[in-house]
């Protein structure tokens, strides 16, 4: 008797061994694959990134060439949740998304500055004063930089309304939080970025509107000016006009500029086949004809980046200046956002696309796992069998 119950002792010692091993195993696979698809998969993913190549003047010397080259980042359409519509999953899901993939991209690529394209937030057109505040204070979490990056910000329909929603209260608060201001001129390393309210150039003569087309004009007169100067051309008009860098500027605004749809774009990022040949509405889904105009005729800009879209999209106007329409940097709008990184000189450009983790890579990953510890478990239950099931067999045993 004695003998037994140290041999069912020392069985239950190797039992609990076994399973606490067993126990220990399954939580190590369970805390990787976390890991992995929760932060690791970031690296992974954008480590595979890197900034193009571009042309530098050739009288520069490396290390001045280097230094004059001009790192910028455009990403567009984040649409954080607001209280309204926003279930508190989805924004958990989608924000930890972009928080992580927007850090990571911060930490391996340091961009020197960053620009956001418009629709910061899903609900800035509705937001009560307390909402707004709130989403304010998650947004700063999200992106949060390092004093080496600067963050710039374009307004975007669903921050401030569409044209017949937008007021100068919602347009003021915009502005307080990211000092923005339409036909604002950011120059860095002699590169001009032109900041445009496109959802102010509706046309028809509103107060808004008429201050945003009032700034715009008076900032082209003064690039202009300043490149007829770099050229020695002289003219009265331009007499103690402001002197700026006499590089072509680049557009950064929310709305692309006028196309009939995306029939012509292309890319594996690009709207969905039955959406291509959707005709687009002017002021709705694309600036308007008129206003489209203008902005060429007024800046001759050498490079159009726009959002709103939230698909991929190639356009050259006129021949020979290029649009590119930014997807979507959340999964909530698509399963595989990116984000477009320059290198740009106040000469010459080069840009690249950085793909973010597929979403539907993550949930296959989560899909395997899942079922694998059902099996694992499974599998050591028939191979193990439960300490009291082997203890009743053996006092069978002893019995007979």
């Amino acid at each position: 008797m004695a003998m037994m119950r140290s041999e069912l002792g020392i069985m239950k010692i190797l039992h609990l061994k076994k399973r606490g091993c067993f126990l220990l195993t399954l939580l190590c696979l369970v805390i990787f694959v976390l890991i992995f698809c929760e932060f690791i998969i970031y690296y992974v993913v954008i480590f595979q990134c890197h900034w193009p190549e571009v042309k530098i003047e050739a009288h520069r010397g490396d290390t001045q060439a280097s230094a004059s080259v001009l790192k910028a980042m455009f990403l567009s359409d984040t649409h954080l949740l607001g209280e309204i519509k926003g279930h508190w999953l989805d924004k958990l899901r989608r924000e930890w998304q972009m928080e992580r993939a927007f850090q990571t991209a911060l930490l391996l690529l340091e961009p020197d500055i960053v620009f956001i394209l418009g629709d910061i937030f899903d609900e800035g057109k509705w937001s009560s004063s307390q909402a707004w505040e709130d989403d304010v204070r998650r947004f700063q979490k999200m992106f949060r930089h390092p004093v080496r990056t600067e963050l710039m910000v374009v307004v975007g329909n669903h921050d401030i309304g569409f044209h017949y929603e937008m007021t100068t209260y919602k347009l003021k608060r915009f502005a307080k939080v990211f000092n923005f201001t339409s036909g604002t001129l950011i120059t860095r390393k002699g590169v001009n970025f032109v900041m445009v309210n496109s959802v102010a150039l509706e046309g028809d003569g509103c107060t808004v509107c008429s201050r945003a087309e009032a700034k715009l004009m008076k900032l082209s007169h003064k690039l202009n000016c300043s490149q007829q100067q770099e050229q020695n051309s002289s003219n009265k008009r331009c007499h103690d006009v402001e002197q700026l860098p006499a590089s072509e500027p680049i557009l950064l605004q929310h709305y692309p500029l006028y196309r009939r749809s995306d029939a012509e774009c292309r890319g594996e990022d690009s709207a969905l086949p039955e959406e291509k040949n959707i005709p687009f509405k002017e002021k709705y889904d694309v600036l308007s004809r008129e206003a489209s105009k203008k902005l060429l005729w007024w800046f001759h800009p050498r490079l159009i980046l726009s959002g709103h879209t939230h698909s991929a999209c190639e356009v050259l106007h006129n021949g020979k200046i290029p649009e590119i329409s930014v997807p979507s940097f959340s999964w909530r709008n698509r399963n595989n956002p990116s984000f477009i990184m320059g290198s740009i000189t106040p000469i010459n450009f080069s840009l690249y696309k950085c793909f973010l983790p597929l979403e539907s890579t993550v949930f296959t990953i989560y899909c395997i796992a899942g079922p694998l510890l059902v099996v694992l478990i499974l599998a050591h239950l028939l191979l193990n069998p439960p300490f009291y099931f082997a203890q009743y067999l053996i006092r069978k045993h002893k019995a007979v």
